[in-house]
Order: C-alpha cells, then structure tokens, then sequence
C-alpha cells in the first residue's frame, strides 16, 4: 500500500507534532503542511498553567467520552487591553523536574538541553522545545482549536474535512487535506476510578478529592492529612512535595511495589488500594484498604492514577478509535489508523523516552505518505493490532513500552525508515545505543541518588558525577 499525500494537517504543536512536521518538510514531497495548536505557545503539555478547574473533575471520573477543553482567559495586566493568552488545565505543576536524563530527553539534532542540570527542571524544558519549533512556526495556527475531523471520498482517494475555531475570533473554517496527523497528546481527560462510597464522601466533603493534573504547589496542603493514589514518578514527585509541608506520615496507596531503594522514606506510609470510601455516617472522612486498615480524618485524596485516550474531534471516525479510552484503537505499531492510514497518531506509547520515539514514529509517517515506504495490507496491520491484544491485553497496557519495550521499538522504527530508498535531503533519526539502554535500565537508581543531593543537584550534569559509569555490559538484549 503507498500513498501520494501532497497536504497534511498535524493536530497538536507539541513535541510529536513538530518532530512530524520537519521529517515532512525533509521529504521536500509536500504542497502544504498546516499545524492546528490550540495554546499560544508550543511546548504541548510542558506549557505550565496556573488554571487549575478541579471543581469540573467528576468523581469518579470513568468516562473518556468529554468534550474539549474550553480555554480561561485571564485577565489584562494593566494599560494592556488585549486578551492574555487561552489557559488550558496541563499535568504540568510549579516544581516539576524531568524524570529523564537530558541526554536521554534531547532531540538528536540539538544538543543545547544538556547544558541544563541532569533531570532539568520544566521551564528549561520548555524553553528547549520552544526553541526546537523555531524553524517550523511558520506552520503552526496558534490558538485554533480542532473541533472535528470528518473523512470525505473524493473518487478513490480518501480526503479529511478538518474543522477548526479561532480560539480569540470565534471564527470557524473548514478545508480539506489528504492525511491528518493527530498529535495532540493525552493528558487532558483524568481518570479517576470508581471505588465503593466516593459519590456521597466527595458530596459529604466537596473539595477533598483531587487528581495530580490540578495540583500546582504544595502549599494548599500545609498541616493536613495527606492520601496520595497512585505510584508513578509523578505520584510520588507529587507526594515527596506535599510531604514537606502536610502532617506525617503521608499514606500512598499504590497497586503495584516498587524497588527497593524507592522504598525507604520515612514520611510515607504505604498503603494497598483503597477498598472503599466510608460512609460519613459511620466515620469521619475515613477510607478502608483491601487489607482491612482503616484511615480517618483525611483532609484531603490526591488521585496520581493518569489519564484517558480522548479524541472528541475524532467521534465521526468508523471504526472508533475511542471506546473505552485505555487505548487507541484499530492502529497499526501505534501510528497509522488501519482502515484509513491516511490519519496517522504520534505520540500514543507511554513508559517511553518521549522525544526521539516521535522522531521515529515521525520519520516513517512522513516515508510512508510520500511513497518512499510502504505499509503491509491491512490484514497484516489488523494482525499486528491482534497480537499485540493477545500479548499485552486490549487495555491500557496496550501502549506501555515499558522494561526498554520503548528502545526496541524505536529502533525498529529507525530501522523500518531506512529502507526507503535515500535522498540528498533525508533526516534519519538516530537509533539507542548500549550505552544508552544501560542508562534507562538504571534511571530510578540515578534519579534518586540526584535527588539527594538537595540543592546541589542542579549543579550535577553527568551520571558520572553521581557514581554511575557504563563498564560495556552486554545491553544487546535490550533490543
């Protein structure tokens, strides 16, 4: 199957969508690229907002089926009359540190990110990404807001009717393009699990369940009575911040255990999954855990436990791609839409090293549309999408990469773009080495001994200055 696509819409200027937009433009095969980003700014989800709406967050929150986000625009600041930029609710909070070494996180073309510390902070994230977009600006529609996206036929061809709003003007528009990458990332729609109680606890104690996407500091948490749900990096990120300010210990109910050496603070209790909210007329703001335990006076529930697929603008798509939101559905190798791969997602996998996996995802995107490679019949694709379900489950471990999954992955991505046939223009995305595969496998250890260098940390810009050093173990396996 090979593709003749002249005019693409990329849904999302964030950092999958602007790695697709310069693997499309090196192709030199495209009449025109449009790049629809609602915020003001590029950055997608590294855009730090201080609009915080916890009070729309349903409890529980089980449905990924929501509208789009509506922006809140602030006020002027003085003499200036003009509207400030659109605000929209991000994961992103004040004191956010990457998870990832710089090395690691950089795009393979701009090294200027390892100036930064070693886990560098969100502002100097941003400001990377920022500066990476330079070169594509040109493209970008800021503050527009996709709405819909709807397939019309125009003879053999498949032809996208994208449908945007002018987030200042309120003024719609309508055109046609001959593939759409939907690139607008993940995390706007929270999940917040059903458990035995919530409703009538949250309407007995409105305000004292949360989810991380609307926490900014940890101050509102001063002298209370902390549950934090959820152990990811930034569940725990999260409950370490609320810790120095809230009562000890603070109680992390989490699923799963995590190594050892994560294990030993001493202001943190941990708990198993909460079983149920009690009823507050037989307690006073207490929660039973599967083991029997039970926890009153709680001030306040941090929900640390992710967020839903949601594609509103996609709703008139047949197959769905949304069902029940723990994945993207009907997609071949996490990229192309199998019955119509002229829409194609970047950005989907999690548990990954983000930037340079959407280069790789991005570099067969845009070989792919202009004929240089060609993608397997959809019998093939479809049998891709099954495997996958009978390997990882139809869930949300559909598109964890977990356990360097993620390395193999982009690599084979890497390897699959280079059979096109080369041109004098090519941008071939670099694939992990050894090295690099030993990193991931010790970033918890690394992280941690980072992070105990208190302040000084943002000094350190080696994993060499903190004692680790690549000794040439065999990582072969890794890939």
């Amino acid at each position: 199957m090979r593709y003749n696509i002249r005019q693409v819409a990329i849904v999302g200027g964030g950092p999958a969508g602007i790695a697709t937009a310069k693997h499309l433009l090196a192709e030199r095969q495209y009449e025109l690229i449009d790049i629809f980003e609602q915020q003001a700014s590029t950055g997608g989800v590294w855009n730090y907002s201080t609009y915080a709406p916890s009070e729309e967050l349903s409890i529980p929150q089980t449905n990924p089926h929501q509208p789009l986000q509506e922006p809140r625009w602030q006020p002027s600041i003085g003499a200036d009359t003009t509207p400030s930029k659109p605000a929209f609710a991000t994961p992103m909070y004040d004191r956010l540190e990457s998870n990832l070494p710089h090395f690691l996180m950089k795009h393979p073309d701009d090294d200027s990110l390892e100036h930064q510390p070693l886990f560098a902070g969100r502002e100097s994230v941003l400001e990377y990404l920022n500066r990476y977009a330079d070169d594509v600006r040109y493209l970008i529609k800021f503050q527009t807001q996709v709405y819909d996206i709807r397939k019309k036929s125009d003879g053999d061809c498949d032809k996208w009717l994208v449908c945007t709003r002018d987030l200042r003007s309120c003024k719609v528009s309508e055109r046609l393009y001959d593939a759409v990458v939907v690139a607008s990332g993940h995390h706007s729609v929270p999940v917040l699990p059903y458990i035995p109680g919530i409703r009538a606890w949250d309407m007995a104690h409105p305000g004292i369940i949360t989810h991380s996407m609307y926490y900014r500091k940890p101050d509102s948490f001063k002298d209370k009575k902390v549950v934090v749900v959820g152990n990811s990096f930034s569940g725990l990120d999260i409950a370490n911040q609320i810790s120095t300010v809230s009562k000890h210990p603070v109680w992390n109910s989490e699923r799963s255990k995590k190594p050892d050496f994560q294990s030993k603070e001493t202001w943190k209790k941990e708990m198993v999954e909460i079983a149920e909210f009690i009823s507050p007329s037989e307690a006073h703001r207490a929660l039973r855990f599967a083991d029997g335990q039970v926890v009153s006076d709680v001030d306040a529930v941090v929900f640390c436990t992710g967020y839903y697929y949601s594609f509103p603008f996609l709703s008139s798509l047949q197959p769905s791609v949304i069902v029940t939101g723990e994945r993207v559905e009907n997609l071949y190798q996490h990229i192309f839409y199998i019955d119509h791969p002229s829409i194609a997602f970047g950005g989907m996998p999690f548990k990954v090293i983000p930037f340079r996996t959407w280069e790789g995802q991005a570099a067969v995107i845009a070989r792919v549309w202009s004929g240089r490679l060609e993608l397997p019949r959809k019998e093939e694709m479809r049998a891709w999408e099954s495997d996958r379900i009978a390997d990882r489950g139809a869930g949300r471990k559909f598109h964890d990469l977990g356990k360097l999954e993620d390395f193999r992955y982009h690599n084979d991505l890497v390897d699959w773009a280079l059979q096109a046939m080369p041109t004098e223009c090519d941008r071939t995305p670099q694939k992990w080495s050894e090295r690099d595969a030993w990193v991931r496998k010790e970033i918890p250890a690394i992280k941690k001994a980072f992070a105990d260098k208190g302040d000084a940390r943002h000094l350190v810009r080696s994993v060499e200055e903190l004692g680790f050093e690549f000794q040439g173990e065999d990582m072969t396996k890794a890939f």
